[in-house]
This record gives structure tokens, C-alpha cells and sequence, in this order.
């Protein structure tokens, strides 16, 4: 299956290198709107072609599958663009600002024929999955609590990084606090209440949000910040087990469960980062001839980003560029 990546940051090397692991996968372009670090990029992973504007890999013939990498407020405009040339679409998270723009990414990809997949990495690693598949066959009970956090220090960095500037979409809430949110989403669904509060900067960016979400048997308590470290394990706690998921719980590699006073540990190491998990997921959808996953859909997509736009509705949570 011949990739190409668009956006040329940390996660497209980090992506890049999982990429190669993947025996029936092959790095076959990519793009930077820089020809400087599109070569680089390309000597380093020996790739075939590089290019300095994204419309020449949408061109590549050798292409079908686009993984977007670009900042947020980019996603919606390259994955249509790329699924109106045929091209199959990964895209990171968010897949777009609003429910609007996933929206119409997915009508893109009905119309187009093509797959489309938001990049929910955490959703493929095999703790997650394990831990999904053990409480949907109630092996913890009713699941009454969740608390999950993602936090790390980033106001040391410059203003017009990706991650603080709003321009950019930047904050905490659509880079990290995405990850509490859909966990909670997975295990509980969409809540009956939301309740949420924000911290901004001067320049208006959002630096840090608590959420609670209220279910009719449970509670999830959530928090995202960029201007603090957190322990980021998180606790999925039902009538008949808890789940502890070890830090950092949205990449582990393993959990304990406790229940009637034992703690049981499970392993279940990746392979690579763990981008190589959705990476063999598109190519199962595909040689299966789906057009979204059963494990992240083109609906789970909408419901999670619903849940964003509900919590920035809550806060006030504005970008520059929504006027």
C-alpha cells in the first residue's frame, strides 16, 4: 500500500518511522511547502518522491493512501482535496475545528468513494482495545466513574507554535484534551450533561480545561492543560473491577485491574510508537473494501467532535478565524 504524508512535523517522523514497520506499507511521497525539508525528509526515510507543495503528492500516482499532518485548521481543506483525487485519507485529530467541517469531510468521502479515518491512534493500541472488549462483555460491572487527564507544559514555547497559537486552532483542549474526551466517549458514550470550565491566556488562547460529564449511572471527570505536568494514568472504576490504565495512559503499554481486594497486571507491549495499529487498521478496511472503520467511524468521529464544539460553546472557546 503506497503512503504519502503531507506535513512534515514531530508526528509525521514519528508516523514515518511506525510506517516502516508495517510490512505491507510503503512510504511512497511526501510534502512540505519547504523543498529543504521535504528533502531531508525524504533521504531519511528513503522515500521515492518529495515535494514542496501539497498538490504534486496528491498528483503521485504511486499515492493512495494521504496521512495529513498539517496543523488543525488544515485538515479539513487537504482531506477533501485529497479524497477528491481519489486518494484514501488519514487525518489526524481533530479531523476538522467543528462538526461542520467533519461533516462534509465524510460526505467527501462518501461521494469520493474513498476511506476516510480520523487519526484516533490511542483507539488501535492493543491495552485500549483490550480493556474496550472487557467491559462492553461486562467484566467490570456497570461502569460508574472515569477520570482521565493529558497535561504538559508548553508556555515556555514561542506564541506562534502550532500549540498556542489560535490562529492555528492552538490550546489545550483540541491537542490533548481530545484524548480524556474520547475516552470517556468509548466507554460511556455521549453524556446526558457537560459542565466545563477554561483558562485562557491574554492573547485568548485556551490553556487549560476541567470537564465533567454526567451519565445517568456515572461521572467522568476530565482535564486538559498546557501549563502544568499531570500523572496521566487514567481510572475506569465499575460495581465489579477497576481499571487503572498506566501512564501515559493514552499510549500504555499495560493496566491493572483491581477486584475483591486484587490487582491483577496486564501487559500488552506496542509495536514501534503505536501508529503502526491504525496504520494495519486502514489496511484492513481496505482489502475488506470499507469506506470507515467499525473501531472509529465516520460517526464516532461526529459525536466526538459534537462533544468538542458542545464543551468551546461552554467555555467560550473562540478561534480568530470563526469571527
Amino acid at each position: 500500500m503506497g503512503w504519502g504524508i503531507i506535513g512534515l512535523g514531530n508526528i509525521a517522523r514519528k508516523f514515518a518511522k511506525d510506517l516502516s514497520l508495517v510490512h505491507d506499507a510503503a512510504l511512497m511521497g511526501v510534502a512540505s511547502r519547504s523543498l529543504v525539508k521535504a528533502k531531508a525528509f525524504k533521504e531519511e526515510f528513503k522515500v521515492p518522491y518529495a515535494f514542496d507543495n501539497y498538490e504534486a503528492l496528491l498528483d503521485c500516482e504511486e499515492v493512495e493512501v494521504v496521512y495529513i499532518a498539517v496543523p488543525h485548521t488544515e485538515h479539513f481543506e487537504w482531506s477533501i482535496k485529497a479524497m477528491e483525487k481519489g486518494k484514501h485519507v488519514l487525518c489526524e485529530k481533530p479531523a476538522g475545528i467543528n462538526q461542520a467541517q467533519v461533516k462534509a469531510m465524510v460526505e467527501a468521502a462518501r461521494k469520493n468513494k474513498v476511506f476516510f479515518m480520523e487519526a484516533l491512534w490511542s483507539r488501535f493500541i492493543p491495552s485500549i482495545q483490550e480493556i474496550k472488549k472487557s467491559i462492553d462483555a461486562g467484566e467490570a460491572g456497570e461502569i460508574v466513574y472515569l477520570h482521565a487527564d493529558f497535561a504538559f507544559f508548553a508556555l515556555d514555547r514561542n506564541p506562534d507554535s502550532r500549540v498556542l497559537n489560535p490562529e492555528l486552532g492552538g490550546g489545550s483542549l483540541l491537542d490533548i484534551g481530545i484524548y480524556p474526551v474520547f475516552l470517556a466517549y468509548l466507554i460511556l458514550g455521549k453524556p446526558d450533561r457537560i459542565e466545563a470550565h477554561a483558562k485562557f491566556l491574554e492573547s485568548g488562547t485556551e490553556v487549560q480545561t476541567a470537564i465533567t460529564f454526567y451519565y445517568p449511572g456515572a461521572h467522568a471527570l476530565l482535564f486538559s492543560s498546557l501549563g502544568t505536568h499531570s500523572p496521566m494514568a487514567a481510572t475506569i472504576a465499575g460495581t465489579d473491577g477497576t481499571f487503572i490504565i498506566h501512564p501515559r495512559w493514552h499510549e500504555a503499554e499495560g493496566f491493572s485491574l483491581l477486584s475483591d481486594e486484587k490487582k491483577e497486571e496486564f501487559e500488552f507491549p506496542k509495536v514501534g510508537k503505536g501508529y503502526t495499529y491504525e496504520i494495519e487498521e486502514v489496511h484492513r478496511c481496505l482489502s475488506e473494501d470499507r469506506l470507515e472503520s467499525p473501531l472509529w467511524s465516520h460517526q464516532h468521529s461526529l459525536d466526538l467532535i459534537s462533544l468538542l464544539d458542545r464543551i468551546r460553546e461552554i467555555t467560550g472557546i473562540r478561534f480568530p478565524f470563526e469571527g
